[in-house]
């Protein structure tokens, strides 16, 4: 079996459940594990990725607005490399390769028309241990599959059963900073994460997409903690970027300021991928706001 990942996550289960050596090809932003970022790269990006958030978010809504692709495939890599599997996502058109872009690359090379496509597009913990039984499943290594996902499921549930006895007064109120500029507060599994860790957020809904979020909002709210974790950036870039947070008005001011509870992750290798190492942001997200537990 002959497999390229277009996804980091995606690349993340394959090698958990075992296929290293059937993994021919990667994305441009796969780097973990370490062994990933050997492999060929069949994906690029169109954005400047070392510009200030604010520019990002510029780019991203001008290709958007022009119909132009964020990220590309490198249709001829795959043609070379013949895949007898493609794994991508049709999760974010913003986040990757989109799936319509892939589908139809694929549809045009002859030599990828017996390739099968499997498309991810997980919105919760339970969706991604289904993502691995099934890519596993579609593999031939179902059984690998069912025991990565059991063990990772395992780990989640130590994490519920720690939390599911506290009240609401025990929870501390959580903002999950996942863009600085524009503030944009996360969604999708964020919600999750954080009801499971043992708090509590009112901005985001479990499922539901992350989305745009006025700071008057946040700061009336007065939230306990802040996890600033901006998307497909590490741990020092999100610190550097974090110093903008400080000259936002009232900052200073809020709870979680005076009490030094604003904590600084990589966002890039936890929260935002939608991929096993949720479960490490699980236990990070649980370990920040309760301690005691």
């Amino acid at each position: 079996m002959r497999i390229a990942s277009l996804i980091s996550s995606a690349t993340e289960m394959l090698f958990g459940i075992g296929l290293d050596d059937e993994i021919v090809a990667v994305s441009h932003e796969c780097d973990h594990p370490s062994q990933a970022a050997l492999r060929p790269k069949a994906s690029f990006t169109n954005i400047a990725a070392d510009a200030p958030s604010a520019l990002i978010d510029r780019q991203v809504k001008e290709l958007v607005a022009a119909g132009k692709p964020l990220y590309e495939v490198d249709i001829d890599l795959l043609a070379e490399l013949r895949p007898d599997v493609i794994v991508t996502q049709a999760q974010c058109d913003v986040c990757a390769v989109r799936y319509d872009d892939v589908a139809t690359a694929v549809a045009g090379e002859p030599s990828l028309r017996h390739t099968k496509l499997i498309a991810l597009n997980p919105m919760s913990l339970g969706d991604i241990l289904s993502d691995i039984r099934r890519v596993a499943a579609e593999v031939g290594r179902a059984e690998a599959g069912e025991r990565y996902a059991a063990s990772l499921a395992a780990r989640i549930a130590a994490v519920a059963n720690r939390t599911a006895t506290l009240s609401a007064a025990e929870r501390p109120l959580v903002a999950c900073i996942e863009w600085i500029d524009p503030l944009m507060i996360a969604g999708n599994w964020n919600p999750e994460l954080i009801h499971l860790a043992g708090g509590r957020q009112i901005w985001a809904e479990p499922g539901k997409h992350s989305t745009y979020t006025p700071w008057d909002d946040v700061r009336s709210a007065d939230p306990d903690v802040i996890v600033v974790m901006p998307c497909g950036f590490d741990q020092i870039r999100t610190e550097r970027e974090a110093e903008s947070l400080k000259e936002l008005p009232g900052w200073q001011d809020l709870n979680a300021v005076r009490s030094g509870r604003v904590h600084c992750v990589d966002g890039n290798a936890l929260f935002n991928r939608s991929g096993p190492r949720l479960v490490d942001s699980l236990e990070l997200l649980h370990k920040l706001l309760q301690p005691a537990l």
